[in-house]
């Protein structure tokens, strides 16, 4: 799904297994062109397309897989030719270890721990952004 809104930042959101809210009308209230996808191989397709200033995702951890860790590493591999963009990841406590190990190689911006609130992702993508909190 894609909402095109001329001048806006763009968002690019990845749910893979979700679990948690569905956060499109805030990305929209925040003035976001939000495109959603549900798999990392739609996403590396739509990072072709146009790159995101804003990537919400989730960190899977999963150990087995061959050569990486997680669902992410891809992803953030490929986005180290895009430092300017900010990846927002939401995670199972549990994986905090080795999401920590994750964040130790790629720059994430925010980790946000499920249950994620609404309030802690306005807050995380106000701070992506640049926005200032409404009084």
């Amino acid at each position: 799904m894609t909402t095109a809104i001329p001048n806006s930042p763009h968002l690019l959101a990845i749910i893979e297994l979700g679990g948690y809210p569905n956060f499109t009308p805030l990305y929209q209230r925040l003035g976001f062109d939000a495109e959603l996808v549900n798999s990392q191989r739609k996403a590396q397709a739509a990072l072709k397309r146009r790159i995101p200033n804003v990537i919400v995702a989730e960190y899977n951890f999963q150990s087995d897989f061959r050569d990486r860790t997680s669902n992410l590493e891809t992803l953030m591999a490929r986005l180290q030719k895009h430092p300017e963009v900010r990846v927002i990841c939401i995670y199972q406590p549990e994986h905090q270890p080795k999401l920590d190990i994750l964040r130790a190689r790629f720059p994430v911006f925010a980790a946000l721990p499920l249950p994620v609130s609404e309030a802690a992702m306005e807050a995380a993508l106000r701070r992506a952004i640049g926005l200032a909190a409404e009084v």
